[in-house]
């Protein structure tokens, strides 16, 4: 395992080593994107729109406990490479453990108080009058799956550490293939509607974090899950932390944001958050691809950054930046010009449609550099800079999006502004990923490789 992962990271030409990383990651996302779509379009189809509203505004919930999978997923992603790069196998062993543990312990706790205040959450998070009953019986249900959602969503992204890139794509093709299957039969098959979507959607992360659990207790893995290997000190808690935090700081304005921004546009009515909810998924089409391809490169510029190999990791960067912008730009056109058919798929009432056609063409202005965005967050998340990796997240969905998003709704007060509140941001964010990315070339990286040199 160790030599496979040496050969590929360090000594494969840097395109064969960056596409043998993001194409499972991409295809991991793909199937993650399938999946998410599929809760949309088959609630679609019961032809009731409050159903698809409910979907959306229960989706912030949703978000914030795939960011504590983000937290131990990117930030254990991030100390493994660089341990496995400096060679430090044991240290890697128990940042595994202590990732599944503490991540396993959140799960069960968040499914309890989620229990207990199901219907006070779905207030708070948007949901009206005629939402409420849908979204409170969806997140009920999803709630009893967050301990595997937490797992599944941290081992798809730590397994990729130690070389294994093609065992994280196929725990998530496993796990969200279920999903597709059962969408059609539990939703319109048995009439359960909201609730089938939710079993679903539960059963799928079952499935994920058991075949990573199955794939780690075996002799394939150099990684650990026992708890005699779990360790908090000697730079573990605080290694994962310094690029978790960040990271899932992203996911979890990104859900604060979302919760804002359904709440603002409930003023327009439900068919208006039911039109951006969908808008959402249809951009989420460039997202997941272009996510795929940053997180997939991430364990690369780990291994290349803990080797002190500066002139690989650069090499590996331009080339994953010139294959972001081209796939950014392809996949901009494609979702502009079928953005009719899409929101079509999931909506069948006039306004909600009308609504969702215009969100849809507004979020995806911003694909040409989305994918620049998330290969520089991963670049820098690589190299464990924490400080830099923190302010970029904190201002994506933060610091930047939410004053933009509260300027547009007073001043400008329309629906469509509110949209383009996102793309607005996400202009401004590449701005800023490229200013913290040269601060962290300087500070981090050459730093790293002259040390090495003069080792």
């Amino acid at each position: 395992m160790k030599n496979n992962t040496t050969e590929v990271f360090r000594d494969a030409p840097v395109p064969q080593a960056v596409l043998r990383n993001i194409i499972p990651s991409i295809v991991s996302m793909i199937m993650v994107l399938l999946y998410n779509l599929a809760d949309t379009f088959f609630i679609g189809k019961t032809k009731d729109a409050y159903m698809v509203a409910a979907v959306s505004v229960a989706t912030p919930a949703f978000l914030f406990f795939m960011a504590v999978g983000m937290l131990f997923g990117i930030g254990g992603t991030s100390l493994i490479s660089r341990m496995l790069g400096e060679g430090n196998e044991e240290k890697a062993r128990q940042t595994s453990s202590f990732c599944f543990w503490t991540g396993l312990v959140i799960g069960i706790l968040s499914m309890i108080l989620i229990w207990i205040f199901v219907r006070p959450i779905c207030r708070m998070i948007g949901a009206s009058e005629d939402t409420a009953g849908y979204a409170s019986q969806y997140l009920s249900i999803v709630s009893a799956g967050i301990p595997f959602l937490i797992l599944s969503n941290s081992f798809s992204n730590i397994i990729r550490a130690e070389g294994n890139a093609g065992v994280a794509m196929k725990g998530m093709v496993f796990g969200n293939l279920l999903n597709i299957v059962l969408d059609p039969i539990l939703i319109l098959g048995l009439h359960w509607n909201v609730a089938g979507a939710a079993i679903a959607t539960t059963l799928s992360n079952v499935i994920s974090a058991l075949f990573y659990i199955r794939h780690l207790l075996s002799q394939k893995s150099i990684l650990s899950l026992r708890p005699k290997e779990y360790r908090v000190r000697g730079g573990i808690a605080a290694g994962v932390f310094a690029i978790g935090i960040p990271a899932s700081l992203n996911s979890i304005l990104m859900s604060t944001s979302n919760i804002l921004v359904n709440n603002m546009m409930a003023g327009y009515g439900d068919m208006a958050v039911a039109g951006l909810g969908v808008a959402m998924k249809v951009n989420m089409i460039v997202v997941m691809l272009l996510i795929g391809l940053g997180t997939g490169i991430q364990p690369l510029l780990g291994y290349c950054y803990g080797a002190g190999n500066g002139k690989r990791y650069m090499e590996v960067l331009r080339f994953s930046l010139c294959l972001a912008f081209g796939m950014s730009v392809v996949m901009t056109i494609i979702c502009y010009l079928g953005a009719g058919p899409l929101v079509t798929a999931f909506l069948d009432n006039a306004d909600a449609f009308g609504f969702g056609m215009s969100f849809s063409r507004i979020y995806i202005l911003s694909g040409p550099v989305m994918g620049i965005l998330f290969v520089l967050i991963n670049a820098i998340q690589a190299t464990g800079a924490a400080l830099p990796a923190l302010v970029l997240s904190v201002s994506r969905q933060g610091l930047l999006y939410i004053p933009i998003l509260f300027a547009f709704h007073r001043i400008l007060q329309s629906a469509q502004t509110l949209a383009l509140a996102q793309p607005v941001t996400d202009y401004l964010s590449t701005v800023l990923a490229l200013v913290l990315f040269v601060i962290t070339w300087r500070r981090y990286i050459k730093g790293r490789e002259m040390a090495y040199l003069d080792a």
